[in-house]
Order: structure tokens, then C-alpha cells, then sequence
């Protein structure tokens, strides 16, 4: 079976008030006739807080246009990103505050079903990094209290953690539930030095999605994003460990910008790279 692929929502438009990632609140629409000109299948939709006011999956009047973009585009929304849980985090805030961001999660569950999301992608990385274990008691309860919303609309949760493998691994076994997943991100993973069969031998059952980026990872131990094969990204060893564990889901690009304005045609030079490998 062909590889899809998809890209991150907001890749396909410059950069709006310097956000590197963000709802892009002037050009969502755009943004779908770009996709298919790239040769793109799909979208994963971000939720933040800085789109959040106009992102049309905030209504149904606003799922009905995005549906109707979709059927013009033949570009699909499997997943949503959940950016808006890395401005509002679910660890380091008072109770008060985690419960009305576990309402905002049953929400994203909920809208993700009316989008045709499979996938919800919690953000657990950066500000909202799982820290102690404390947090990981925490986290633990959230997801399952949100346990019956996703099962009940079908859209699994797939955790972006920067745990290593073994970390990781035990982690999950804590919740050896079907509908939490892991979202496995080569540029996260790159930056913090971690080696792919090292990450699949550990978790590769658990991994329900893929996020493509390149990072490298600089003496200071700070990182940098890079164009696809300039990073610390060992792509050779990333796809050969994907084989192994005979991953059929899609690829979502969240790679470097290139030059405003010229997005489609870069997105094409970066799938070409990703294509020397899934063909």
C-alpha cells in the first residue's frame, strides 16, 4: 500500500504574526486547494488558542463549509491537533483549572468525530512537558476520565511526549488502553537524541500516527528545525523501524519553512524527499 501523506495545518501559508505553528486564521480555506495542488491527502487540523475565536470547527455552521471544502478539494481531516492543551496545559495549573481544560479535551473528542478525525494529538512537550511523577499521576487521571468521550465518538488520543523509550513504554503501560496511542515525531525525537529502533523496540505497538520533521541537535544541547536530511534525523533507521512494525497510518509533515509565499512548491521538494523512501 502507498504511503499517505498529509501536512500540518498552516504549513501551506506564511507565518502569521511570527508563529511558527499556529491556526492560520486568515488563509484556513486557502489552505485546502494548496494541499491538493501539493499532492497532499489530507490535513491535520489544529485547535489553539490564538485561532481559536474564528476556527470553524468551533461550530456546525463552520464544519459545514470545511466539509464542503473537503468535497470540492478531495482533501481529508483525520486528525486534530490539540495545540490549544500547549497554551493551557494540563499539568502545573490549580484543579480548578485542569478540569475546564479536561471539558475543553471532551470538546476537541467530541468535534473531532464531526471533522471525520480519527485522532486527536495531545501535545505533551515544551510548556506542557510531563515532568514528575506527580504529572504522570495526573496526566494518567485525565486521560482516563476522557476514556468514555473517545470511545464513545471514536477518536483515539495519541500522545506527542518527549519521554525516553523505556520512560515511555512504562508509561503506557499504565493505560493499556486501545484508544490511547502514541504520536511518534522524528524531529522531537532527533533533537532529543534518541535513535528509532531504540523508540519502536520499546513502544512500536503503541504508535497510532506519524509526525515527519527534522531537527538537529546543536553542542549546547539546544535544537533547530532543518529541511528534511539536514537535521539529526536517521531516516534510514526511522523507516526501517516503521517497517517493522507494519505501520499503515499516515505521515503528517511538520517540517521546516522555506520562503513565504512559495509554500506548495517546498512541501513538493520535502515529499520528494520522504518518497525516496515510501514510493
Amino acid at each position: 500500500m502507498p504511503a499517505v501523506f498529509g501536512i500540518m495545518q498552516g504549513r501551506l501559508s506564511p507565518p502569521e504574526d511570527g508563529r511558527f505553528q499556529a491556526f492560520p486564521r486568515h488563509s484556513w480555506r486557502q489552505e485546502l486547494s494548496r494541499a491538493q495542488e501539493a499532492g497532499l491527502s489530507y490535513i491535520e487540523w489544529i485547535y489553539d488558542d490564538y485561532g481559536a475565536s474564528v476556527n470553524p470547527i468551533a461550530s456546525d455552521e463552520g464544519i459545514a463549509e470545511v466539509d464542503a471544502l473537503k468535497q470540492e478539494t478531495g482533501i481529508t481531516t483525520p486528525a486534530i491537533c490539540g495545540d490549544w492543551l500547549m497554551d493551557y496545559p494540563l499539568v502545573r495549573c490549580s484543579e480548578e483549572q485542569r478540569a475546564q481544560r479536561e471539558r475543553v479535551l471532551h470538546d476537541l473528542l467530541r468535534r473531532g468525530k464531526k471533522i471525520g478525525a480519527s485522532r486527536l494529538v495531545l501535545p505533551f512537550v515544551d510548556a506542557s512537558s510531563i515532568r514528575t511523577e506527580e504529572e504522570r499521576t495526573i496526566v494518567l487521571g485525565v486521560l482516563q476520565r476522557a476514556l468514555p468521550v473517545s470511545e464513545e465518538v471514536g477518536v483515539e488520543m495519541h500522545l506527542e511526549a518527549d519521554f525516553a523509550p523505556a520512560e515511555f513504554a512504562s508509561f503506557l503501560a499504565r493505560i493499556p488502553h486501545p484508544s490511547v496511542k502514541v504520536n511518534y515525531d522524528t524531529g522531537n525525537s532527533s533533537g532529543l537524541g534518541y535513535i528509532a529502533r531504540e523508540e519502536f523496540a520499546a513502544y512500536g505497538d503503541r504508535i497510532g500516527s506519524i509526525h515527519i520533521k527534522d531537527r538537529l541537535r546543536l553542542p549546547d544541547g539546544k535544537v533547530a528545525t532543518k529541511p528534511l536530511g539536514a537535521g539529526s534525523a536517521n531516516f534510514d533507521d526511522v523507516y526501517k523501524s516503521i517497517g517493522k512494525i507494519g505501520y499503515s497510518g499516515g505521515f503528517t509533515l511538520q517540517v521546516a519553512r522555506g520562503e513565504d509565499g512559495d509554500e506548495v512548491n517546498w512541501i513538493k521538494q520535502q515529499l520528494a524527499f520522504l518518497r525516496r523512501y515510501w514510493n
